[in-house]
């Protein structure tokens, strides 16, 4: 089971050639502060990240849910919910 504060997407369409992942963590600063690291890319490779800061971790994790609200309508799903577990 994943935590609130991390998202682990997938995108899967081999009719396409679309193999991709999307991951979202809120994680904390060393100031006190919050981040959300997104990391993305083709699956089988290393991927690309991105580290945004916010001032509270209420703000991190509501940019959290927009992000994915966003991906899981250009297709995106949970990864526990596509395997199953």
């Amino acid at each position: 089971m994943q935590k609130p504060d991390m998202l682990h997407l997938h995108r899967i369409d081999p009719a396409r050639n679309i193999a991709r992942f999307y991951v979202l963590s809120v994680t904390p600063t060393l100031f006190g502060s919050a981040s959300l690291v997104r990391h993305w890319g083709r699956m089988g490779t290393l991927g690309r990240t991105r580290i945004d800061l916010f001032g509270a971790h209420g703000d991190a994790e509501a940019e959290l849910h927009r992000m994915a609200r966003i991906k899981r309508r250009r297709g995106y799903v949970d990864v526990e919910r596509e395997s199953g577990m």
